[in-house]
């Protein structure tokens, strides 16, 4: 599977912001997808992630601010990122995997994309 995201930019601090990550492939339902983030300087971390007819589950940063959708008719897989910090600034890639049960490491996603620049101001 390729996997495009796109949705990134500057947004000022409390802003919002929606990200968007489309799939190829005939059977992108049966991926879990997930959000990934990569601050300069810092290793890749796991933001949220996503299997259809299972729960949601996100990472303690951003709990309660961020939502992970999917339409899978689409193909796509969205991030809404609300009331934004300065410490959400990073490249967000979103990622495939073919393992259902939920990893949060990123050598367990086979399938990246090419990762999109969020920049939150003050």
């Amino acid at each position: 599977v390729q996997l495009q995201a796109s949705g990134g930019g500057l947004v000022p601090s409390g802003g919002s912001l929606r990200l968007s990550c489309a799939a190829s492939g005939r059977t992108f339902s049966s991926y879990r997808m997930a959000w990934f983030r990569q601050a300069p300087g810092k290793e890749r971390e796991f933001v949220a992630s996503s299997r259809s007819g299972y729960s949601t589950y996100y990472a303690d940063s951003v709990k309660g601010r961020f939502a992970i959708s999917r339409d899978n008719a689409k193909n796509t897989v969205y991030l809404q990122m609300s009331s934004l910090k300065l410490e959400d600034t990073a490249v967000y890639y979103c990622a495939a995997s073919t393992v259902p049960v939920l990893r949060t490491h990123p050598r367990e996603y086979a399938y990246w994309g090419q990762g999109t620049q969020v920049t939150v101001s003050s």
